[in-house]
């Protein structure tokens, strides 16, 4: 390739020469040897930019870090996709640093300052304290958040209007929540009051019980809030909402999808249906959601990564993104034991 492009630049030049020798003589002549000259000394720089393109980019790795809050289906789920859909475009060239939080918000902080003395290349925060300890980590490091609900609330983002800006984008779990609203008139006519139980350390989860509650007392329904803080008073609050409410709704809150058989282990001998903002938890204590794919999710997200390492997109300049498509299901066990009858529309949750 050198010698070609060598010998068409000295083509050039040459015509070049014989152009302006001719001048004096012929101008009209000397025209279209110029032309030429010009057309090849074009294609010879273009034909250089082709050969040093690929090169620059031949050879490249990068090192991923993914920190993940919780283990739990939705979270572990996100995970996978996200992984999945950058290997599936970068295959080795990509290695991948996963850690889990186990839970604790601060150890999420841990893991993020390791991947910031580290030099990642991006960092992946699986779900909403995640996030939030890599925002206060780095604003170098490209962060693409997944399993958020809302990043406004999560970053405390006056107006948010899609965009975060700064190092900062990912995908949102968020479905309609006043649809999840509805599931309750269409499932459960003649509930009169609802308990919203959700984690206070969670602002999403603070979120979706706020809007959700406005949605179901705007159907007449009442409500009242039952905030936990940690697991260790979940079984606590839970008893206290089931022994109060005709059903229940809890949200995408991460405590309650580790803990969720605490909340089955209450409210189905009270007879005491729940209303779940996705599907792990409904699988383990709800009747109903309306759900979206979790692993899609985290595909979306992967995908988003893959432009941001490849340099073809601007992290700052990439909206948040939101899964597609929405999904009622519902948990075939649970809506037995309590004679609910589902609508058509409803999808069962497969067993695991």
């Amino acid at each position: 390739m050198k010698k070609k492009i060598a010998m068409l630049l000295t083509a050039a030049m040459v015509l070049g020469l014989v152009g302006c020798g001719q001048a004096a003589q012929a101008p009209a002549a000397s025209e279209p040897a110029a032309t030429e000259a010009k057309e090849e000394t074009t294609e010879a720089a273009e034909e250089v930019a082709e050969a040093e393109a690929p090169a620059a980019a031949e050879g490249q790795t990068y090192t991923v870090g993914v920190c993940q809050l919780v283990e739990h289906p939705a979270l572990d789920a996100a995970t996978q996709g996200f992984m999945d859909a950058i290997q599936a475009e970068l295959g080795d060239a990509v290695t991948f640093d996963v850690q889990n939080a186990q839970g604790d918000s601060n150890t999420c902080s841990t893991i993020i300052n390791s991947f910031v003395s580290n030099n990642v290349n991006l960092i992946m925060a699986n779900a909403t304290p995640a996030l939030q300890a890599a925002a206060a980590g780095t604003n170098e490091i490209p962060i693409l958040g997944t399993s958020v609900t809302e990043y406004g609330v999560a970053l405390d983002i006056d107006n948010f209007a899609g965009t975060v800006g700064g190092n900062i984008s990912g995908t949102s779990d968020l479905a309609p929540l006043d649809k999840q609203a509805d599931i309750f008139t269409e499932l459960l006519p003649d509930v009169k009051k609802v308990g919203l139980v959700y984690c206070s350390a969670e602002a999403n989860s603070q979120y979706q019980v706020d809007v959700v509650k406005e949605c179901l007392e705007a159907k007449g329904i009442e409500c009242q809030l039952y905030a936990f803080a940690d697991s260790n008073d979940l079984s606590a609050v839970a008893t206290s909402a089931a022994s109060e409410c005709e059903a229940l709704y809890v949200p995408t809150d991460n405590t309650v999808a580790s803990n969720a058989e605490i909340i089955q282990n209450i409210c189905v001998p009270a007879g005491v249906p729940v209303v779940a903002g996705e599907e792990g938890i409904c699988g383990g204590c709800g009747i109903a959601t309306l759900s979206i794919s979790y692993y899609d999710l985290g595909t979306a997200t992967g995908k988003m990564a893959v432009k941001v390492l490849k340099g073809e997109a601007n992290i700052s300049e990439m909206a948040i993104e939101y899964a597609p498509e929405f999904t009622k299901k519902y948990n075939v066990a649970n809506c037995e034991t309590l004679g609910i009858t589902i609508p058509s529309d409803y999808v069962a949750i497969e067993a695991e």
